[in-house]
């Protein structure tokens, strides 16, 4: 039988076990629908004003473009190294070690400014399940390889690499850049981003089909 989205939903409800915490993480390719399975997961887990379940993406631990321009790394926004992934990892340890004791804040990002967001994603104690998505859950280089410790179960988007381009380049296109602009960025630092993602997919719990992503 064919994976359903209903079936992940089932296997999200169940990671959460013995009064802990569980955090899920969503890893895949620029493009690849990370952003769009979580905020799914995360409406239809909580149901009619619940909070059982919270949104964490990882971009917010992209640097800010001033440090960008300070590292030399600007032209590269986007690579493993323009992540402060220590504090990712950090964070992440949080979530899972204090659900009872107040509202953890998580930073966010505002993609019109392409700028992280302090303090942006409230995290109330109510929460059990943390999804967290972005492209470099499973690397296995640096303060990466302690991001995949502190996650009960990473799940890989397997979206067609024709149809995640396509949507890579609308969403630069969306966000101000000229469709020449958008397809070279996607097709230029994106892809070189993306090739490293894919290599690391193997080390998933469970790859989610292109069929539940929507192409």
């Amino acid at each position: 039988m064919p994976l359903t989205f209903d079936d992940l939903l089932a296997r999200a409800r169940a990671l959460p076990s013995g009064g802990r915490r569980a955090v899920l993480g969503i890893a895949g390719s620029p493009g690849a629908g990370k952003s769009t399975l979580a905020e799914r997961l995360v409406r239809e887990l909580n149901g009619a004003g619940d909070t059982w379940a919270a949104h964490v993406p990882m971009d917010g631990f992209h640097l800010a473009d001033a440090e960008l321009d300070r590292l030399g790394r600007r032209d590269r926004k986007g690579a493993p190294d323009t992540f402060d992934a220590a504090g990712y990892a950090a964070l992440l340890g949080r979530l899972r070690e204090e659900d009872g004791d107040g509202i953890v804040y998580a930073p966010g990002f505002e993609r019109v400014l392409e700028q992280p967001l302090a303090g942006a994603v409230p995290v109330p104690p109510s929460a059990r399940l943390v999804v967290t998505e972005g492209n470099y859950l499973l690397l296995g280089t640096g303060a990466w390889q302690r991001v995949r410790s502190r996650l009960d179960e990473v799940w890989f988007c397997g979206l067609t690499e024709a149809e995640r381009i396509r949507r890579l380049v609308a969403r630069h296109e969306r966000f101000g850049k000229s469709p020449e602009q958008a397809r070279a960025w996607a097709l230029g630092t994106d892809q070189a981003n993306a090739d490293l993602v894919a290599a690391s997919g193997h080390r998933a719990d469970l790859v989610v089909p292109a069929e539940v992503l929507g192409g």
